[in-house]
């Protein structure tokens, strides 16, 4: 889960990769105060997702492979095409709306999940989600 979020919001196989190593790095300590396996998933979740934020805030996206479009979603029924444009279109996203996205839409949760998994406002994630719907209907018109 912790390398899929970090593929699917970097798309990068090495700094997902390098985010799963590091967010594992932060469980370590953590490990103790956590209450349940839920806990655990939502505590990875989380800290995954903030820490991709962190990335594609400090540095320029790094270069994507053909294969990370292969490995995001390659069992999805449809048109090939149109859903690789729509990944390479949501990799353009700006940080916070990319997350959002990929939690909604790829991730499966729903808009109240995300808010508290991000700490933002409700309201907040609903207008990331209706502008990056907006945008990605835009570019593929």
């Amino acid at each position: 889960m912790v390398y899929s979020l970090g593929l699917r919001i970097l798309r990068n196989r090495a700094a997902a990769e390098d985010l799963t190593q590091d967010v594992f790095m932060q469980l370590l300590p953590q490990i103790s105060t956590l209450a349940s396996a839920s806990h655990a998933r939502h505590w990875l979740c989380r800290v995954a997702t903030h820490r991709a934020i962190d990335q594609l805030r400090r540095r320029p996206p790094l270069p994507t492979g053909d294969d990370v479009l292969a490995l995001v979603g390659d069992t999805e029924p449809g048109d090939p095409l149109l859903a690789n444009r729509l990944r390479a279109l949501i990799g353009e996203l700006p940080p916070h709306p990319r997350a959002v996205v990929v939690l909604r839409y790829q991730e499966d949760m729903d808009p109240t999940e995300i808010s508290e998994l991000l700490d933002m406002p409700l309201n907040t994630v609903k207008s990331h989600l209706r502008r990056a719907l907006e945008i990605l209907r835009g570019q593929l018109t």
